[in-house]
């Protein structure tokens, strides 16, 4: 599927992320290739526009069960550095060859493995892959430096989560319309976004489209909401 047919597809759209438990995948029982693939369908099934995904076997999976886009990743943490998702262009090339689409890097400012900025790293990607490339930032500045680098896509994703982008609870309203009206380059609006409404409040605010993962797909984060809401009470 090429750039036109994607973004004709995702426009307005859910992206639902199918991935395992992020900070123990060990201890995640639907931490298996299978599962995520099956997952994946049943999304589908009930409307999704695209699948992400992390690590290759799972990726691999996936895209043997769904022919709509795949947003692939490699989450793989390297001893003193922050950067996680798509650390190094060795685990860009395994998400590429896995089947996806699009590959999902961090394109924020903070070190890499391999003494690249996030731009050279975007532009050394999208060379050596002939993939699409979605950058996974955490401020403004960030996401307008991907898009100058040639990102196809700018996701939110990272908002919150490093030092010096806005830290809540609540999705990130302000840098979502921030980048929408600042670059041409397809927004994507990802993070902490747990109820429908807050997904439309996105698609109103500019976004392309939205990604929601933890809210959709993770049993054990959803039973633990409602188990904190019924013993507030």
């Amino acid at each position: 599927m090429d750039y036109q047919a994607i973004l004709d597809h995702i426009r307005g759209g859910l992206i639902v992320s199918v991935q395992p438990d992020a900070d123990k995948p060990q201890l995640d029982p639907l931490n298996d290739a299978a599962i995520m693939a099956a997952l994946a369908q049943a999304v589908v099934l009930g409307g999704a526009v695209a699948i992400r995904a992390d690590s290759p076997g799972h990726i691999r999976a996936i895209r043997e069960k769904i022919q709509l886009p795949l947003i692939g990743l490699y989450k793989f943490d390297i001893e003193g550095f922050a950067v996680r998702i798509t650390p190094t262009l060795e685990h860009a090339r395994a998400v590429a060859q896995a089947g996806a689409d699009i590959i999902a890097v961090d394109g924020t400012g903070r070190p890499r493995p391999e003494g690249l900025t996030a731009p050279e790293f975007i532009q050394r990607v999208k060379a050596e892959t002939g993939a699409l490339v979605m950058a996974d930032i955490a401020t403004c500045e960030e996401g307008l430096a991907a898009a100058e680098a040639g990102a196809d896509f700018i996701a939110t994703t990272l908002s919150g989560y490093t030092a010096d982008s806005h830290q809540s609870s609540q999705p990130d309203y302000r840098l979502v319309r921030s980048l929408c009206q600042a670059t041409e380059v397809p927004i994507i609006a990802e993070g902490r976004i747990a109820t429908p409404q807050q997904a439309s409040r996105m698609l109103s605010e500019g976004a392309f489209a939205v990604t929601v993962g933890s809210a959709i797909t993770r049993p054990r984060s959803i039973t633990e909401r409602f188990i904190q809401e019924i013993k507030g009470n």
